[in-house]
């Protein structure tokens, strides 16, 4: 298709493609970094499902908010959303599907596990996308 075929709509589309990717890498690791703060301190949590410290649980939530804070200010992203989608699918194995096939608990519907699933992939996909436009990964490379 010619530029002139183009709908005008179609190129501001274009044009906005990297500063939804961005928005999306700085919300996705927003709320990851947030999940962990509720693991890790406790803010906006009940008390009663703390994490011992130091747990698989507690380690978790340090992750997440170490992690989600790199992703959201584009630092170090494409290692630390590998991290992090790894993290996610390990989450949905043993904490939602339990590998237990009955009642079709292996479903993301059934178990609860949608959100460790959409951020699994969504973090694999900042692993090969990078930071972005915006995102302290290019500042530091165009300073180098």
């Amino acid at each position: 298709m010619t530029d002139l075929a183009r709908p005008a709509s179609t190129d501001a589309l274009a044009n906005a493609k990297e500063l939804a990717y961005v928005a999306l890498r700085i919300v996705a690791g927003v709320l990851m970094a947030f999940h962990g703060l509720q693991k890790v301190a406790g803010v906006f949590a009940d008390p009663s499902h703390m994490p011992p410290v130091f747990s698989q649980l507690w380690i978790g939530g340090a992750v997440e908010l170490v992690g989600g804070s790199l992703v959201a200010l584009g630092l170090f992203t494409r290692i630390t959303a590998f991290i992090l989608s790894g993290q996610m699918a390990v989450a949905y194995i043993q904490f939602h599907w339990k590998l237990q096939f009955d009642h079709g608990m292996f479903l993301p519907a059934v178990n609860q596990g949608e959100l460790a699933v959409v951020y699994a992939f969504v973090y694999l996909y900042f692993a090969f996308a990078g930071g972005g436009r915006a995102s302290l990964d290019r500042a530091i490379r165009q300073i180098a």
